[in-house]
């Protein structure tokens, strides 16, 4: 016997704002939030000077006690955790702290502030700079345990470390953690915060936009004239419940996760595949026990990289077999990497509760090589659909596939 997971709460942090109302409107406007990063010209190798920022928020004043380990990317995934748990009306709640409420969160890494310390230390020897929080900052689980230590958690606490799939799979690891009766609530999502360190990452293999003269016309996915990726931070979270659990206490049930796949490439480290990537949707529907034909729309990973947006599209065409509605909100936000997942996830159940979903920007010429799809441009698209799905991939060939049941 399993358990059916639903969503009660969400929170979250893009370069769009907090909110679905201002966020979609930001949407309704047809432009992205990437600029020129005067910052970056220091670094005269670097090819990219594009990058999406959250620049217009605010991070509350909290207890110094609680986040003096923390660096940037634990400060987004605990805001938007305190967001999502205030959302769900679990604030005050001894479920939170008593151990059924457990953690499965990530961020490609932690904070980068540290690193010149631990650089420092390899090539001089001197420890300058080191302090007691140092590594917490910038450790790869440093965000879910920051998120556990801030309110309290009790429950297990799944790192999910993986690159862009780092928020995907922290939401299909607390949905089978409820599913399978280990936890009555998981906050589940990812972070990430913005890193020239991570550019550099993409941009040496040739992956960047360097359209850096215009930064409204990048990133274009799928679009025959794509020329690469461009960086983005943010924080997605979702509380998880058990259905009967949720019931019991009147809360309000936002969206139903009902089908979760994930499988690795097992080939090469940057180099996607269409067969595994298909495989996961694939088990996302089987998980679901539903027919891909009840799928409504697609929130593609959409990167607008050169092999990947091929990959990708024509794995979506063999799955659906049919010119299935898709669009990449990464042409507005830019990847956010560790936080794309989540961020991805929230925005589709908001677009499926809304019966909106936004177009894919900068697409007006689809790339021939690409599967033949339902690619939503220029105008937004008004759509009933009972099931979406919001897939993610990462380096090292993971796949994940999420899918998403409107309530009734």
């Amino acid at each position: 016997m399993t358990n059916r997971v639903v969503i009660t709460g969400i929170g979250g942090i893009t370069a769009f704002g907090t909110q679905w109302d201002e966020i979609q409107a930001l949407l309704k406007q047809k432009q992205n939030a990437v600029r020129y990063m005067q910052e970056w010209e220091r670094c005269e190798d670097l090819r990219t000077r594009l990058a999406a920022p959250v620049e217009n928020y605010q991070f509350p004043k909290l207890p110094r006690k609680l986040i003096r380990s923390m660096g940037r990317v634990s400060m987004l995934a605990t805001c938007a955790t305190r967001a999502a748990i205030d959302n769900a009306n679990l604030t005050d709640n001894e479920v939170i702290t008593d151990g059924r409420t457990g953690i499965a969160y990530g961020s490609s890494s932690g904070s980068m502030g540290p690193l010149p310390s631990f650089s420092n230390l390899l090539t001089t020897g001197s420890m300058k700079g080191f302090t007691s929080t140092s590594y917490v900052e910038m450790m790869s689980h440093t965000a879910p345990v920051n998120i556990g230590v801030f309110f309290g958690c009790k429950g297990r606490i799944i790192p999910t470390s993986s690159a862009c799939t780092s928020g995907s799979q922290g939401i299909g690891y607390a949905y089978e953690a409820i599913k399978y009766g280990r936890q009555k609530v998981m906050i589940a999502g990812g972070a990430e915060e913005l890193c020239i360190t991570q550019a550099a990452v993409f941009d040496t293999l040739f992956a960047t936009s360097t359209q850096n003269q215009s930064p409204d016309k990048s990133p274009k996915p799928f679009d025959k004239n794509r020329d690469g990726l461009v960086i983005g931070e943010g924080a997605g979270t979702l509380i998880l419940e058990d259905y009967e659990f949720a019931k019991s206490r009147g809360a309000n049930i936002i969206a139903e996760i009902v089908g979760f796949g994930c499988n690795s490439d097992g080939a090469h480290v940057t180099q996607p595949k269409q067969d595994t990537m298909a495989s996961a949707m694939q088990l996302a529907i089987e998980d679901a026990q539903i027919d891909s034909s009840e799928v409504g729309y697609v929130n593609a990973h959409g990167t607008a990289t050169d092999r990947g947006d091929v990959a990708e599209s024509n794995a979506t065409r063999t799955v659906f077999n049919r010119n299935i509605p898709i669009s990449s909100l990464k042409s507005y936000f830019g990847h956010t990497l560790g936080a794309c997942g989540a961020i991805e996830a929230w925005l589709s159940i908001e677009m499926m509760n809304s019966g909106w979903y936004a177009p894919t920007v900068n697409l007006t010429d689809v790339d021939p090589v690409c599967g033949e799809l339902d690619y939503i441009t220029e105008n937004n698209r008004q759509m009933d659909c009972a099931y979406v799905m919001s897939n993610n991939f990462a380096f090292g060939g993971i796949n994940t596939s999420l899918i998403f049941k409107k309530v009734d």
